[in-house]
């Protein structure tokens, strides 16, 4: 059996997932990153989970400090994108740059020929094409295949994703059938590096520009009142937005360069098209003609039926059957077929994307 490092959160998730590598005979050693200064959500508190966890099955733990790394590559990044009005998806570029990456490269100077995680989420392989696929969990209703849509071919030949085939409540059973002090750990919806789930806190802090207050405009560009900085906004928001109508308002855009908020009636928050960049094929190699297939523009929102077609290597233009709702720059947009993950990338623009109408 292989050497195998699994990325231990302190959560109950990835504890099964060491769990079960063991019990199948791997040599499992955890491995638990350190992405934040101070007392972030990811302190102690985790830390020290995981390493109760890896005492409970008698396996090594490690913790490695990413702290500058993940500035780097993940909380800039994060904090750029909402400068510029867009809405970012942090744990797509952890798991591409960080938790596959840079964490295992730590685990091979450990000896792990694999990393495992514990994502809702499969690794098969194609027999008549050799090819390493990756497929949404058995769970859908905990399916996290969205957020690994980036991982390159060669990510996924040396990921183990254990737990991809059980449901949530076997997971939580398996947990405490092996006395895992984790078993009955509430789940976490936070986003691992902003302390208290308080965005506005953490963004304020480090990008005050954007929470100056500017102007809150309808379609043809009549003032309706004031914002609270770009960075409070989402595309797709109707809540918070401090402004009487006849109608329910809708965040429609966020124009940065204008320090405005774009807001419009509940029609005009429906788009059919957008464009994305940074674009990752998994299943199949970069079309050169549309694809037909379902695509899903964030993480809980329904595939849609849409086709896809190349604009260069990096960019594709996505046309969908019926109108999407909120159609958010700087979300992913990842796409299927039934089970399986065929790539994905980051929505540039829904509005921009009629300068490929011809394509469609």
């Amino acid at each position: 059996m292989e050497k195998v490092a699994v990325a231990m959160s302190g959560g109950v998730d990835s504890s099964v997932a060491a769990a079960l590598l063991k019990e199948e005979g791997h040599q499992v050693i955890g491995i638990t990153m350190q992405v934040r200064h101070g007392d972030g959500a990811d302190s102690s508190d985790f830390i020290n989970g995981a390493r109760r966890v890896a005492d409970a099955l008698g396996i090594p733990h490690h913790v490695v400090d990413l702290r500058a790394l993940f500035q780097e590559k993940i909380i800039s990044p994060f904090c750029q994108e909402y400068a510029t009005g867009r809405t970012p998806n942090p744990c797509v570029w952890c798991n591409r740059y960080i938790k596959f990456d840079a964490l295992f490269q730590q685990a091979r100077a450990l000896g792990a020929r694999y990393i495992a995680t514990g994502h809702h989420a499969r690794v098969t392989r194609d027999s008549s094409s050799g090819r390493t696929l990756l497929q949404k969990g058995v769970d859908s209703a905990k399916d996290q295949s969205y957020f690994l849509h980036a991982l390159t071919r060669e990510q996924l030949n040396y990921a183990l994703l254990p737990i991809g085939h059980l449901t949530k409540e076997e997971v939580r059973k398996i947990a405490s059938e092996k006395g895992l002090p984790v078993s009955n750990r509430p789940e976490s919806q936070d986003i691992c590096f902003i302390p208290d789930n308080d965005y506005a806190k953490f963004l304020r802090d480090l990008i005050p520009q954007a929470f100056q207050p500017g102007p809150m405009l309808d379609e043809r560009g009549n003032t309706l009142g004031s914002h609270r900085g770009i960075a409070n906004y989402t595309v797709g928001q109707r809540k918070g937005l401090g402004i009487a109508a006849s109608e329910p308002m809708y965040v429609i855009a966020i124009e940065a360069e204008l320090n405005a908020v774009i807001v419009g009636g509940r029609e005009s928050a429906f788009g059919d098209k957008l464009v994305a960049t940074d674009v990752n094929w998994l299943a199949i190699d970069p079309p050169t003609g549309p694809v037909s297939a379902r695509a899903r523009i964030r993480y809980r929102h329904p595939e849609a039926v849409a086709t896809v077609t190349p604009v260069d290597k990096d960019t594709v233009y996505v046309k969908f059957k019926k109108p999407q709702l909120a159609i958010t720059p700087g979300q992913a947009v990842v796409f299927y077929n039934g089970d399986i993950v065929l790539g994905g990338g980051t929505i540039k623009s829904s509005g921009k994307a009629k300068e490929y109408e011809h394509i469609g």
